[in-house]
């Protein structure tokens, strides 16, 4: 058995967040294990890119309030105790409110090349102005 007391917080990469997010991770894949986790925290406004993941996404919101939003303009508002399932292939982006933070456990499958995410285009400030209005 491997025994790990903590993993250092890192400040998530700018190309793939806005705003201040902080991660740490809890699980990376080994083979032939491929469950990726971490916990991420996002400071009020701060949220991630638009991505996808190869087998889906489960987040489980730890505190606060955030948002989860979709292509199609849906957005979900989550908080403590909330589970939010992204399917595989659905292009998505999360982060908390524009006045609260949001902490989150977020799991992914990966596949052969690593956790399976594609990076995509930062969510713009007026996407992210329609998703707060949306979910109030």
């Amino acid at each position: 058995m491997e025994h790990i007391t903590s993993t250092p917080t890192v400040k998530a990469p700018a190309e793939r967040f806005t705003g201040d997010v902080y991660l740490d991770m809890i699980d990376t894949p080994a083979g032939p294990a491929r469950l990726a986790a971490a916990l991420v925290r996002f400071t009020p406004g701060a949220r991630t890119n638009w991505h996808r993941h190869a087998g889906g996404q489960t987040l489980y919101v730890t505190d606060g309030t955030g948002l989860v939003g979709t292509r199609d303009g849906g957005v979900v508002r989550v908080s403590a105790g909330h589970i939010v399932k992204c399917p595989a292939g659905e292009e998505h982006w999360h982060g908390a409110t524009d006045t609260t933070l949001m902490a989150h456990i977020a799991m992914v499958v990966g596949n052969a090349d690593g956790d399976g995410t594609t990076w995509l285009e930062p969510v713009t400030d007026e996407q992210y102005a329609d998703a707060v209005r949306t979910a109030r």
